[in-house]
C-alpha cells in the first residue's frame, strides 16, 4: 500500500458537535462562531446569550436539551454545526443528524467519571460509520498528561486514538500547542489567534518521540512511510498530511486535537483540520448508498415547531439542488411541497432562495416530513436511506391539563413535541390521563416545561397506574336471583353459577351446562355478558382474570325474563359468590435487562433485591468490552423510578429493557396500600 494523496475536500460541509454531558460541546460551537466572525463575541453559556442552548428549558437546567444547529463561512468554505445534547436521556436527538453529517468532532475531557458515556457515543459513531475528530477539551484544568489521558480513553474507541497536538508547558501551566504534523507551536491568546512560535528547546525532545509515535501510526496504512521511518528519513510533510486526511476520511483513525473552548483556545486550529481533512458531502452520499448522479435527495435531521413560522426540518442537501416551492416525494408515499428555505444560527433564521448538495438548511411546512426522513424529487419507491429507532423508554409520567378545557389543546401540543422528538411516546388512558415515557426523568420535566411554558397549558402529573389484577384462590357455587315487580312486565332472572380459578395467564372461560332448557338459549349470552360486566371491576376494585365461570343451572319466566334481567341475575351470583372465592391482588412481575459498567455491577446488583427484584444473573455485555447485562425479575411497581437509581449509581450512562413476565400474587401491608390507594382514587 503507497502513500494516498487526500487532496483537500471542498463544498459545504456539516459537522456534528458531540459528547458526554458538561464536556463543553456548547461552549465550543460559540468559540467557533466567535472564531469565525458569526457572532461579535464568545458569551459564556453560563449567561443565558449563547447561540446554543438557546431555549428556556435548556437555560433553566443549564444543559442542552436539543440540538442547535449553526451555519458559517470559514476561509471561503460553508460549514454547519450541529450541536447534539450530551446526556443519555436527550442522546437520539443525535442519531438522525449524525446520519447526513461528513464527521463528528467528539468534545471530551480527562475524567475517568465521563468515559463509560464517551464509550456510548463513540460505539454509535462506529454503528453510522462516520468519521470522527476527538477534541481534548478543559486541558488547561487537567493534571493528567495528555499520554495518560489518551490509554484512559483508548478503550472507548475500535480505532486508534492520533495524538495530533501535545500540550506547550510553562512551569506547570498549559500555555499553548504543539502540531505534531505541522512542526509548530502555538501561544494561546484568550479570544483571539494564537502566536506561532519556534518549538522552544526544552520541548523539542518531547515534540521528536510524540510525531515519531504518530508517523508510526500512519505508517500501519502505507508502506512507503513505514519504508521511510525504518531507513529513518524525514518524510515529507505533504505526505504526512495526506495520510492524516485519508487515515481520517476512511476511519482508520481518531486524530485527537487539544484545547480551551471556554477561552478560545485551540479551535481556529480544529476549524483548519476540519477544512482541510474532513470528507464533504460526496462521502457521505456514498456511506448512504445514495446513487451517484441522484436526482434532489434531503435527509431530515430535526423537527422544529417555532412559534409563529410554524414547522421548520433541518435537513441536508444530499444531491441536487432544492428551492422555494419545490415538490418532493417522501419514502412511503406523500408528498411535500417546500416553503421557504433558511440558514440557521441558533435561534435565528435567514432566508435564501435555494440550497445546493452539501448544504444544511431548514425548509418550511414540510408537514408530512418526520425527523429521519428521506425526501426525494425523484418519482416511485421512495427508500428511506435511514430508519430512526428508539431504544425503549425507562420512565413515565401520567398528565392532565389543570383545566379541561385545554384537552384539545394538550392532545394538539403534543403531537407538536412528539413530532420534534421522535424517541417520546405518547398513549392515552381510559382516565383521561395523557402518559408520556421517555429517556429518564429530566427528559420528561422538559417535556411538561414545554407544555407549560412554549404552549401555555397548566398541568397537574402523577406517576402511571400499574394494572393490578385480582383473581381467586378456591371455586364455589352461587346462586343468583334478580326479580323485580313493578308495574306491568316485572324483571325475572335466575341463575347457578359455578365458580373456579385457572392456571395463572389462563384469563377467562365462560361455558354452560345446562339441560332442558331451564334457562333458555337466548338468555345464555346475556349470563356471560353479566359475568363479564361484574369482572371488570372485582371484590378489591380490579379486573379479574385467570377464572372460570360456568352456568349449571336457573329458572326463568315466560313474561318477566329478558335479556336484562339474566345479565342482572349473573352479576349478582358472581358478586355473592366471588366474596367466598378467597379473592387475593395480583401485580404484574418485568423481566428486567439492565446494561450497566462493569464496575457499577455490584452496585446494580444490590439494587435490584431492594425494589423486590429477583437476580437471574448477569454476564458480560456482548460486543461491549468493560460492561455488563444484569437480567432480573422485578414488580412493575417498583421499576416506576428505577432508572433514576440506576443512573446515579453509574455516572449516568446504566439503562434497561423492560417487558412483561408473569402476574404474582400480591398480600400483607402492599397488597392494602394499593387497594386503599384504588379505593381514594375512585
Amino acid at each position: 500500500m503507497g502513500s494516498r494523496a487526500g487532496g483537500r475536500r471542498t463544498g459545504p460541509k456539516c459537522v456534528a458537535i458531540v459528547g458526554p454531558f458538561a464536556s463543553g460541546k456548547t461552549t465550543l460551537l460559540e468559540a467557533i462562531l466567535a472564531r469565525v466572525g458569526a457572532i461579535p463575541r464568545q458569551n459564556a453559556v453560563s449567561s443565558g446569550s449563547s447561540v446554543g442552548d438557546h431555549s428556556a428549558e435548556a437555560r433553566a437546567h443549564a444543559m442542552s436539551v436539543e440540538a442547535t444547529a449553526a451555519t458559517v463561512d470559514f476561509m471561503g468554505e460553508s460549514m454547519t454545526f450541529v450541536d447534539c445534547p450530551g446526556s443519555i436521556e436527550f442522546a437520539t436527538e443525535a442519531d438522525a443528524i449524525l446520519v447526513a453529517s461528513d464527521i463528528a468532532v467528539v468534545v471530551a475531557e480527562a475524567d475517568p467519571k465521563k468515559v463509560p458515556a464517551l464509550q456510548l457515543i463513540m460505539r454509535k459513531l462506529d454503528d453510522i460509520g462516520i468519521p470522527r475528530i476527538l477534541f481534548l477539551n478543559k486541558i488547561d484544568k487537567s493534571d493528567a498528561g495528555v499520554r495518560d489521558t489518551l490509554k484512559m480513553l483508548q478503550p472507548t474507541s475500535a480505532a486508534p486514538l492520533l495524538l495530533r497536538q501535545i500540550p506547550l508547558r510553562k512551569g506547570e501551566a498549559v500555555v499553548g500547542s504543539i502540531d505534531l504534523a505541522l512542526e509548530r507551536a502555538y501561544v494561546w491568546r484568550e479570544f483571539a489567534e494564537s502566536e506561532v512560535t519556534e518549538i522552544p528547546d526544552d520541548e523539542k525532545a518531547r515534540e521528536v518521540e510524540a510525531r515519531f509515535s504518530m508517523l508510526e501510526t500512519l505508517a500501519d496504512h502505507d508502506d512507503l512511510l513505514m519504508e521511510q521511518l525504518l531507513e529513518e528519513k524525514e518524510p515529507p510533510r505533504d505526505e504526512v498530511f495526506d495520510d492524516l486526511s485519508a487515515d481520517l476520511r476512511e476511519g482508520l483513525v481518531v486524530p485527537v486535537l487539544i484545547g480551551t473552548a471556554e477561552k478560545g483556545n485551540g479551535v481556529l486550529r480544529l476549524l483548519k483540520t476540519i477544512r482541510h481533512d474532513a470528507p464533504d458531502v460526496e462521502a457521505t452520499r456514498t456511506r448512504l448508498g445514495v446513487p451517484s448522479g441522484a436526482s434532489t435527495v434531503v435527509q431530515v435531521m430535526k423537527t422544529i415547531h417555532t412559534p409563529h413560522g410554524g414547522k421548520l426540518s433541518i435537513s441536508r442537501v444530499l444531491s441536487g439542488s432544492v428551492a422555494e416551492a419545490a415538490e418532493l416525494n417522501i419514502a412511503g408515499g406523500g408528498m411535500v411541497k417546500v416553503s421557504g428555505i433558511y440558514r440557521m444560527l441558533g435561534k435565528e433564521q435567514q432566508k435564501v432562495a435555494s440550497a445546493s448538495a452539501g448544504d444544511t438548511v431548514a425548509l418550511g411546512k414540510l408537514d408530512d416530513a418526520r425527523t429521519g426522513a428521506t425526501l426525494t424529487s425523484a418519482k416511485g419507491d421512495v427508500k428511506p436511506l435511514f430508519e430512526l429507532k428508539t431504544p425503549q423508554p425507562v420512565f413515565s409520567v401520567a398528565l392532565r391539563p389543570k383545566e379541561r378545557k385545554d384537552d384539545v389543546k394538550l392532545s394538539s401540543a403534543m403531537q407538536r413535541i412528539a413530532d420534534e422528538d421522535p424517541s417520546l411516546a405518547v398513549h392515552h388512558q381510559d382516565s383521561g390521563d395523557t402518559v408520556i415515557s421517555g429517556h429518564g426523568e429530566m427528559h420528561l420535566r422538559v417535556t411538561a416545561e414545554r407544555l407549560e411554558g412554549k404552549y401555555q397549558i397548566p398541568i397537574v402529573s402523577r406517576s402511571p397506574g400499574v394494572p393490578y389484577r385480582e383473581t381467586i384462590r378456591k371455586g364455589t357455587q352461587q346462586r343468583g336471583r334478580h326479580k323485580k315487580q313493578s308495574g306491568g312486565h316485572g324483571q325475572f332472572g335466575d341463575v347457578v353459577i359455578e365458580i373456579k380459578p385457572l392456571p395463572r395467564g389462563s384469563g377467562f372461560q365462560f361455558t354452560d351446562t345446562i339441560t332442558g332448557g331451564v334457562v333458555p338459549k337466548q338468555y345464555i349470552p346475556s349470563v356471560e355478558a353479566g359475568v363479564r360486566d361484574f369482572l371488570k371491576t372485582g371484590p378489591l376494585g380490579f379486573p379479574v382474570v385467570d377464572i372460570a365461570v360456568n352456568l349449571s343451572d336457573g329458572s326463568y319466566h315466560t313474561v318477566d325474563s329478558s335479556d336484562m334481567a339474566f345479565q342482572m341475575a349473573a352479576k349478582v351470583g358472581m358478586k355473592e359468590g366471588m366474596a367466598a372465592c378467597s379473592p387475593v391482588l395480583l401485580e404484574p412481575i418485568m423481566k428486567v435487562r439492565i446494561f450497566t459498567p462493569s464496575d457499577a455491577t455490584a452496585k446494580i446488583t444490590g439494587i435490584v433485591p431492594q425494589r423486590r427484584g429477583q437476580i437471574l444473573g448477569y454476564d458480560a455485555r456482548p460486543g461491549w468490552p468493560g460492561w455488563d447485562v444484569v437480567e432480573a425479575t422485578m414488580p412493575q411497581s417498583e421499576i416506576g423510578n428505577l432508572i433514576v437509581e440506576l443512573r446515579s449509581a453509574t455516572a449516568g450512562v446504566a439503562t434497561f429493557e423492560s417487558s412483561f413476565d408473569h402476574m404474582a400474587e400480591l398480600t400483607g401491608r402492599l397488597a392494602d396500600e394499593v387497594m386503599n390507594a384504588n379505593t381514594k382514587a375512585a
